[in-house]
């Protein structure tokens, strides 16, 4: 593939943290303005870029974004039969409003979040395809409130040496600057295009939409500046040597709701936490290198905190997909984008 394994040659040092924390604040930051920031060569900044992208560690997809065109996200339990829950998860991954798909619960349960851009194919999903599986035993959706952390720019950072503030300010995160963009239907090559990868170059945007590369870089920054569409970075976090990984389910008091998340999103453990509803009104995804960290984070960090009346952890026994990339061996592949 022309480079050698990043794992090989040791690549995963706290410059490549640093650039992967750049992405993470703006993926589609020129490799020019990385290397400015991190006073190093623009080469080294692509060349870093293209092994760990190379060897399925990184990925930078553009994704749209249901809460800015008016509709919710949730969070999904689906309770299998046992044997089956492989099978569905494979079939929810190709499907482009279906994201972070994982078996817990020893392989009988899935956990997804649905983000269709319309009541319509929400409730197909949910209402319908869904309960009249045979695979499937009871389903809960959890709608997302609000989200402490997660997305734009506050992804989890816990793998590695961070930039400074003084970076970050030097590196210029975007900013929503305009009212949610109506989609049109010549749109959907390029929102394609982004979903498979997030850094394409305007040449190659025009080439997949037949547009001038002129028209491609208005309409990118239409969307971008209205919040239609963000850049959010998939990582193999295995191959970053942390192998465990749980959904955390916890009730505290509506009074304690929006501290206890806000405590909860600085931990450097968690990848997400958001206020939900149902039964659990606060869910969170844990990242830890193993077993006995996620036991250290539950009664230490989790535990220090009283308004946390009850808590249900559902370990990830395999994760299928993540914001935009199918899993393969523990590494990032293209999506499927299958829109049925």
């Amino acid at each position: 593939m022309g480079y050698r394994s990043v794992l090989e040659s040791s690549v995963l040092d706290p410059l490549s943290h640093q650039i992967i924390h750049a992405l993470q604040i703006d993926g589609r930051a020129s490799f020019n303005r990385i290397a400015t920031v991190l006073d190093v060569s623009e080469q080294t900044v692509a060349r870093r870029y293209r092994r760990l992208r190379a060897d399925g560690i990184i990925r930078v997809v553009g994704l749209l974004d249901p809460s800015r065109l008016g509709q919710t996200m949730s969070t999904v339990r689906i309770q299998c039969r046992p044997g089956s829950a492989t099978k569905l998860a494979d079939v929810l991954a190709q499907r482009a409003d279906v994201a972070w798909v994982s078996l817990t619960s020893g392989g009988t349960e899935i956990v997804c979040s649905v983000r269709s851009i319309s009541v319509e194919r929400r409730d197909e999903l949910l209402l319908q395809r869904l309960p009249s599986t045979s695979a499937v035993l009871g389903i809960s959706a959890h709608a997302t409130l609000h989200r402490f952390l997660g997305m734009r720019g506050d992804d989890w950072v816990g793998h590695g040496t961070r930039l400074t503030e003084e970076q970050i300010r030097r590196l210029g995160a975007p900013s929503l600057t305009g009212e949610p963009a109506e989609l049109a239907d010549d749109d959907r090559p390029l929102l394609d295009a982004l979903a498979r990868d997030g850094r394409a170059s305007y040449a190659r945007l025009a080439r997949a939409t037949r547009w001038t590369e002129t028209r491609v870089s208005r309409r990118l920054a239409t969307l971008r500046a209205s919040g239609t569409v963000f850049f959010d970075v998939d990582l193999a976090v295995q191959l970053l040597g942390f192998r465990t990984t749980a959904h955390l389910w916890l009730t505290v008091a509506p009074a304690d709701l929006a501290a206890v998340g806000e405590t909860i999103a600085r931990h450097p453990e968690v990848a997400g936490v958001s206020a939900v509803t149902g039964t659990a009104n606060l869910w969170a995804s844990i990242v830890c290198r193993d077993a006995d960290d996620l036991y250290r984070y539950v009664t230490e960090q989790i535990g220090a905190i009283p308004e946390v009346r009850q808590l249900e952890i559902s370990p990830t026994l395999l994760q299928v997909k993540q914001a935009g990339s199918i899993l393969s061996g523990g590494r990032l592949t293209d999506p499927i984008l299958s829109r049925s």
